[in-house]
């Protein structure tokens, strides 16, 4: 997850346990503004074996995806948009559920968007990243007509914004949401945790990881400048922060509960 950077400094910020797993969070966002719902992410899903479960240290009974809605005051049915920053499985798999022997959408009601390129990297089940693309998290969608692929920036409604981030996969996004003078992006995997908010912090996975630090750079000063929160793909931790430089480094002022 912290990729080169020495467990001596990450650990300051991440505990681990004996097989040196961090814990991890499926953050997942509801956008709520009055007119259509919008759901960030569908996190992990519950599509795991006994072999994945043991290896990355998952529940026994992970949480179904309009059971998190229900415990959050939203019913699945009121979801009219799912944003899928990337393909990745720890992301998307909550898009589908099983039925009648095969997949079918999760929510009854939404359209997916994810960017054109990330569905055709996808696709081409590549052997330094195949195992993070599962095709029932996104093939029955594209069959049913449900997922709208999207080519560069885009908003799917006024003030949401879409923006292409690259360095973690070639397509993945960031989501800007502006409303009453305030802009909130959630980060996704561009930083994944509030400790990446040093833009050296590249993790193993990201595929292009100079293009990684200089995405994070330019969002990051954004951010700083106009006093963005800022959420994180997998902080257990920190929900929003601020990002500023401090003494010359960058730093996270979460938000107080």
């Amino acid at each position: 997850m912290f990729g080169v950077v020495p467990k001596t400094l990450w650990s300051k910020h991440q505990s681990s346990d004996e097989l040196n797993r961090v814990e991890a969070a499926f953050n997942c966002f509801v956008i709520d503004g009055g007119g259509e719902r919008i759901l960030v992410e569908t996190g992990g899903g519950v599509r795991h074996d006994a072999r994945a479960k043991q290896r990355m240290r998952l529940p026994d009974a992970p949480v179904v995806l309009g059971d998190a809605l229900r415990a959050a005051g939203f019913e699945p049915e009121s979801i009219d948009i799912v944003i899928n920053t990337h393909l990745h499985w720890d992301h998307a798999s909550g898009n589908t559920v099983d039925a009648d022997g095969g997949a079918a959408p999760a929510l009854s009601r939404a359209t997916y968007y994810v960017q054109r390129g990330e569905l055709e990297h996808a696709r081409e089940q590549l052997p330094r990243d195949a195992v993070s693309y599962l095709p029932v998290n996104y093939e029955p969608l594209i069959d049913a007509g449900r997922m709208r692929l999207i080519d560069g920036d885009f908003s799917p409604v006024a003030g949401v914004d879409l923006r292409v981030a690259p360095g973690h996969t070639r397509d993945i996004m960031v989501a800007l949401v502006r409303d009453g003078g305030e802009t909130w992006c959630q980060l996704s995997d561009v930083a994944p945790y509030a400790a990446h908010v040093t833009p050296t912090w590249v993790p193993a996975f990201d595929l292009y990881p100079l293009e990684s630090i200089q995405t994070k750079s330019g969002l990051f000063a954004r951010a700083a400048a106009e006093q963005w929160w800022c959420s994180f793909a997998h902080d257990p931790v920190v929900s929003f922060a601020k990002i500023g430089i401090e003494e010359g480094k960058w730093r996270v002022h979460p938000k107080q509960a």
